[in-house]
């Protein structure tokens, strides 16, 4: 059984979105409504990260249920140059290549999630398959997030 591996491949993507959320959230620090909701998006995909690493067992793989931490010196460091820049010029098209990252990067655990659903249905392991619906389904809403404020920004941003 490959679902191991999977399990690997899905446990590295989501602590990379759990760090691409919080880089996002110190870069535009000013605008708080980023700020606040990249936090509560980080904070699910780090709770996947615990739940992957609790199920990982079932399947021989010892995964590190503690997900990266919020802030470094250099992550802070960004946050005041953040603070310091506000939204003019480049930040905006720093927003949405960070926003755009987001999106790519929870579309990737997405198909993961699907994979591992679609697994846990074929050998009918209930337990595996609570979990990879319960956060895809939040990993869908942080796709859509990333989304519509790609959407609501570009225009204001790109013709500015």
């Amino acid at each position: 059984m490959k679902i191991g591996l999977v399990l690997e491949g899905l446990h590295r993507s989501e602590n990379e979105l759990v760090h691409e959320l919080f880089m996002v959230s110190e870069r535009h620090k000013v605008d708080h409504e980023i700020y606040h909701l990249a936090r509560d998006l980080a904070g699910w995909s780090r709770q996947h990260v615990r739940e992957i690493a609790a199920i990982g067992k079932q399947y021989g793989k010892d995964l590190d249920p503690g997900p990266p931490g919020e802030s470094s010196l250099m992550e802070k460091i960004r946050e005041k140059g953040s603070e310091m820049m506000g939204r003019q010029g480049e930040a905006g098209l720093l927003l949405l290549r960070d926003l755009r990252e987001v999106y790519v990067k929870a579309s990737g655990v997405s198909a993961d999630w699907e994979m591992l659903a679609q697994a846990a249905q074929g050998i009918k392991h209930r337990d595996l398959l609570d979990v990879a619906q319960r956060c895809h389904a939040q990993t869908l809403r942080q796709i859509k997030w990333a989304n519509g404020k790609l959407k609501e920004s570009s225009t204001q941003i790109l013709v500015s």
